[in-house]
């Protein structure tokens, strides 16, 4: 039934880890996880944040930091090229961690619209408030992210490669919630259909996308429309009414990684617990058991910068231990 990348029973991480170390977050995700990612470390500063690192993916439009946050610039500057190192150093150790790996790997960048509705134009406006800097954004970030994919085969070539696109802001875009630069007003609502042919367009590189949304109210039909084969989500934030675009999402064979694990230092739930939402949400929608460990995969309910180290792993190890329960017994509460 399933063609995804993974195994049965497979658990990976949202993206982002705590500490520095980057070296020290790529060995807990090959040793813990049976779907290994590139980890991100947002606590080293200007450059290794979301908006940052994947800014330095894009193509003839660099960056800079202003007191407002990231900003088109004339020319590459020293933030650009500290987020562009960031990411190179990264890889370098990802292909000497990774040295005879053969599976499935994830790779995340920020979504067109999440970059729209942070990056400032020169002159101090959001992105996201003209259509056609929209249009060049896109564009420019397929492009760079197209070059990324071929860089992270290469130097992984073992790798069954995911890319996720993070998308939190979507939510805000579609319900024309993001603020002005001058924090007043409201940028203009942007129609479903726009949405999904823009994040289309960037989703299109990637042989198996999927887009990660942490916020309430994910778009389910929006992601499905512009070609996501996997949505990642934290069913703490599901709602019932979701459920029916949830359904028709599992039914058109869309993959799901469920959030079940908090992303901050508290007590781990049993292995039971976690695998409860799975397992419930399957047995409410009414779809067969031995279907629920091939199209779902557990991750933590966002990333785990915000977590201690000792924390970070262990959440992980938890993830890969219930994803293992609904594999050997999908009927488990």
């Amino acid at each position: 039934m399933s063609d995804n990348p993974w195994n049965e029973g497979s658990a990976t991480g949202v993206g982002s880890h705590p500490g520095e170390d980057v070296l020290v977050a790529l060995k807990t995700v090959f040793d813990e996880l049976p779907m290994p990612y590139l980890p991100e470390l947002p606590g080293r500063g200007v450059g290794a944040d979301l908006i940052g690192r994947t800014a330095s993916l894009l193509v003839e439009l660099p960056v800079e930091v202003q007191p407002s946050g990231w900003r088109f610039s004339d020319r590459p500057g020293r933030d650009f090229k500290r987020a562009r190192d960031h990411l190179l150093r990264d890889l370098d150790m990802l292909e000497e961690m990774s040295q005879g790996y053969s599976g499935p790997f994830k790779i995340q960048v920020c979504g067109p619209w999440t970059l729209a509705g942070s990056i400032e134009l020169r002159y101090g406006d959001k992105t996201l408030a003209d259509k056609g800097a929209v249009r060049d954004l896109v564009d420019s970030l397929a492009d760079g992210l197209a070059a990324h994919v071929a860089d992270v085969r290469k130097r992984v070539p073992g790798a069954e490669l995911i890319v996720q696109v993070d998308e939190p802001g979507l939510p805000g875009v579609l319900a024309g919630t993001v603020p002005t630069a001058s924090g007043f007003g409201r940028v203009a609502a942007v129609e479903a259909s726009s949405a999904a042919d823009r994040l289309g367009r960037v989703l299109s590189v990637a042989d198996f996308p999927i887009v990660h949304c942490c916020a309430p109210h994910v778009p389910f039909s929006v992601l499905r429309t512009a070609g996501a084969r996997g949505i990642s989500f934290d069913t703490a934030l599901m709602r019932r009414t979701d459920e029916d675009e949830i359904g028709a999402a599992i039914e058109a064979g869309t993959a799901l990684l469920l959030g079940v694990v908090p992303g901050v230092d508290t007590r781990l739930p049993a292995v039971d617990a976690v695998a409860k939402p799975a397992v419930e949400l399957w047995r409410r929608l009414g779809f067969r058991p031995e279907t629920l460990a091939r199209q779902v995969v557990l991750t933590p309910s966002c990333g785990l910068a915000g977590a201690s180290p000792a924390y970070a792993k262990a959440a992980l190890i938890r993830c890969r231990e219930a994803a293992r329960v609904l594999r050997e017994d999908p009927e488990a509460e």
